[in-house]
């Protein structure tokens, strides 16, 4: 299976078409966005309009800047797949995530991250791959030490625990493009770029 997955264009909609092309040309089964794809609540018109013109399954979190109505609406809106406390699951691969940030408007405690990836990994025991995708960062890894403390603690512990084969997140900027390891857990970070990830 091969994904595309990005973050954090903050409603940049030639971002969106560049994503998408490259999407087609690369013949992704599947793109993932891990947050902030609008700017503040403000939704571009046609946002995911390039991916659903070229036949591409979407599934996204909400980021800091997505409201939880926000993302329901683009759900509804596009016909598209919310993982914020939800999974799917394609060639026994599941996907399942948590959305919201440290920071406004859409903010997640540690405790309620923690909880709602704990109860959506319980629901897919049988899945031969788990990726979790969230638009935080676990803290204590190469990306918190390029910002320091901008890291989850709550997503520390459940990566520790739940060990999933592959995080994706976006979220600190200046991460961009980091990888990094926990367990035997896989880390990319996202933000303001695209990634091809073959699974």
């Amino acid at each position: 299976m091969k994904i595309l997955a990005f973050s954090d264009t903050h409603g940049d909609i030639r971002k969106m078409k560049e994503f998408a092309e490259k999407a087609e040309k690369e013949n992704v089964d599947l793109v993932l966005m891990c947050g902030d794809f609008t700017y503040f609540d403000e939704i571009p018109p046609n946002l995911i309009k390039p991916f659903k013109e070229k036949g591409k399954k979407v599934l996204f979190v909400p980021g800091n800047h997505e409201t939880k109505p926000t993302a329901e609406f683009l759900a509804s809106f596009y016909n598209i797949k919310s993982l914020d406390g939800s999974y799917a699951v394609y060639d026994g691969v599941a996907f399942f995530g948590c959305g919201g940030g440290n920071m406004p408007t859409n903010m997640v405690s540690d405790y309620e991250l923690t909880k709602i990836l704990r109860d959506t990994n319980s629901k897919i025991k049988n899945a031969r791959k788990k990726i979790m995708v969230t638009h935080l960062h676990p803290s204590n890894t190469k990306m918190d030490k390029l910002v320091p403390r901008s890291g989850s603690n709550g997503l520390r512990k459940i990566v520790e625990e739940l060990q999933p084969d592959l995080l994706i997140c976006g979220h600190i900027h200046e991460a961009s493009g980091t990888e990094d390891v926990i367990g035997k857990t896989r880390i990319i970070n996202v933000a303001k770029t695209s990634k091809i990830i073959e699974i």
